[in-house]
């Protein structure tokens, strides 16, 4: 039985590494308009989060506070309002 936990850690933490990074990218993207000293910051906690995933996924409530630090970098980024250029016909 251990093993499909396992299984389904990796993936929480594979999906939620993934989501953490296209924060990142969306970040990096909108560097040009921003100040290093309001960039910087974010970035740094993005990283550190990341880092981080392994442990946060093995807590009882990770997959609330995962969701939770995804909404708050929502509001930085804004990554939810971006549309992917390749999606539109």
């Amino acid at each position: 039985m251990t093993q499909p936990k396992a299984r389904t850690q990796v993936s929480f933490t594979d999906f939620y590494r993934e989501e953490f990074l296209k924060h990142s990218r969306c970040l990096e993207q909108q560097r040009e308009y921003y100040s290093d000293s309001a960039i910087t910051p974010v970035q740094a906690a993005l990283t550190r989060i990341i880092a981080q995933l392994e442990h946060l996924s093995k807590k009882e409530d990770a997959d609330q506070l995962v969701s939770r630090l995804l909404r708050k970098f929502n509001v930085v980024t804004g990554l939810s309002g971006w549309t992917d250029p390749k999606n539109i016909h």
